[in-house]
């Protein structure tokens, strides 16, 4: 189980990383040409910003506490905090009608809810 615990946290946090650089350093209108980024046409530069340094912030917090032994409690508690970040892209993808990119967060989802109940378990 603790190896299944890595490989997920590994990967969501990979997923975090890309999201989060992305999100940081490519510019918003490059962002809303992409497929699936039509969310950012009406949101801020600094509300799309601040979601990259939220995702980069999770990306580190997935896996450093646990890897260095500090306060490894905030795995399962990063995790929780991407479900609801990833129930709120749900949301957003929803209403654009971009049911591919709602099913994409639901793995996320799925694979952080098996982060945080894995943790509790343990």
């Amino acid at each position: 189980m603790n190896l299944a615990l890595w490989i997920a946290a590994g990967l969501l946090a990979a997923v975090a990383l890309v999201g989060g650089i992305t999100k940081t350093f490519v510019p918003k209108e490059r962002l809303a040409a992409q497929h699936g980024g039509e969310w950012t046409r009406n949101a801020g530069v600094g509300f799309v910003k601040t979601l990259g340094v939220l995702e980069l912030l999770a990306a580190v917090g997935l896996v450093l506490p646990a890897a260095l032994d500090i306060a490894p409690v905030m795995v399962p508690v990063t995790a929780l905090c991407w479900i609801l970040l990833m129930v709120g892209a749900m949301v957003t993808h929803g209403r654009l009608g971009q049911f591919k990119l709602v099913m994409v967060n639901s793995v996320y989802l799925l694979l952080a809810a098996f982060i945080v109940g894995g943790h509790i378990a343990a």
